[in-house]
């Protein structure tokens, strides 16, 4: 009798250590959160896509460390990676992350879709995450990014305008981006009714991976296709690849200052292609500013703080609805603004810009 009460009791406490157990993981990270709460001693996973768009190791990883260390006192970690835009090197990194118990995640997403299991493993595993300039499916807690489909109002308008009474005088070749990338499908629903009402697109391509590589062959395929004499202008979604189109366009002899070429992401090498008349324009995104939102809410999320103020709007996914969300707005730059947004705003120099081969350039465009 005495040892079957003895084997009950301990049979009782096992359901009971169990159901503690239970309940400390159903909780998330509840009591992680509490000891964070005003704490500057957090550690920020920061995931970015790829590097062959320039933009993420030169402007936004720094920017996002920066602002991180800044809203920390110097204590906040920022755990770094770039996945090269392979998706599954990504999903690894995010499992990497979860497993060193990060406190938040800011996440710029290759595939949005493919990734949204780990979103939800994470959001299992009490870690938020905010979806930086790429809104991602599964649970993210919170999301900034520019005004997507206005971007690619902002390149077809300007094309447009600037092709004039040419604009259905012949074709326009139109490179949109990787269909991995939500926003790339963003670029093109802005730009392409304009430039199908306004135009004649003689080709459309979906670039695989954003490569300028592929820009490039998929420019010398239009070409030939079209014949050179026939393309008025070109559409591209980003500069890198505005400057493998061009590439393409002086290979079979094209001068690209007659034929008006978009851009966007205000790179170094476009605003120099700009200046010299290579590149008619780029669209400005204000990456401090973007950086900045994305460090506040990786921030206010590891301390287990709210982050309405930081991002009033609602934003909806595929999986899910009313993410708070900060849109930042952008600019068209061309010539005549260098100064007002690239130049002000401390993302180049003078001296990064007007370097001897573009002098003669700036001094023109009264850049000195």
């Amino acid at each position: 009798m005495r040892r079957a009460a003895m084997a009950a009791s301990a049979t009782a406490m096992a359901v009971l250590l169990a159901a503690c157990g239970s309940a400390k993981q159903s909780s998330g990270s509840g009591d992680d959160s509490k000891k964070k709460s005003n704490s500057d001693d957090i550690t920020v996973g920061l995931l970015l896509p790829e590097n062959k768009t320039a933009r993420y190791e030169s402007l936004d990883r720094p920017l996002i460390t920066k602002e991180i260390s800044s809203l920390t006192n110097g204590k906040g970690k920022v755990v770094y990676e770039n996945a090269q835009q392979d998706a599954t090197t990504q999903t690894q990194q995010m499992s990497t992350l979860i497993t060193r118990k990060v406190d938040v995640i800011i996440l710029d997403s290759v595939d949005s879709k493919s990734i949204a299991a780990s979103v939800q493993k994470a959001k299992g595993a009490g870690i938020p995450v905010v979806a930086y300039d790429r809104l991602a499916d599964g649970p993210i807690d919170a999301y900034t990014s520019f005004d997507n489909t206005e971007v690619g109002r902002v390149q077809a308008n300007a094309l447009v305008k600037q092709l004039g009474s040419k604009a259905k005088s012949g074709k326009i070749v139109m490179m949109n981006g990787a269909i991995t990338d939500p926003n790339a499908a963003q670029f093109k629903a802005g730009a392409l009714p304009i430039l199908q009402k306004s135009t004649n697109i003689g080709k459309k391509y979906d670039t695989q991976d954003w490569d300028p590589t592929n820009a490039n062959a998929n420019m010398a395929a239009a070409i030939q296709a079209l014949g050179k004499s026939n393309i008025v202008g070109a559409y591209s979604a980003n500069d890198d690849m505005a400057g493998a189109m061009i590439q393409a366009m002086n290979q079979a002899g094209i001068d690209p200052k007659q034929v008006p070429v978009t851009g966007q992401d205000a790179t170094l090498a476009g605003v120099q292609r700009i200046l010299t008349g290579t590149q008619f324009m780029s669209v400005y995104k204000s990456y401090p500013q973007e950086a900045s939102i994305a460090g506040q809410l990786a921030v206010a999320l590891a301390q287990g703080k709210s982050v309405d103020s930081i991002a009033p709007d609602k934003s909806n996914s595929d999986t899910t609805k009313g993410v708070p969300t900060k849109i930042v707005p952008v600019v068209s730059l061309t010539k005549s603004n260098i100064k007002d947004t690239v130049l002000k705003d401390k993302i180049y120099k003078l001296s990064d810009i007007c370097t001897a081969k573009f002098a003669s350039a700036c001094k023109a465009d009264g850049l000195e």
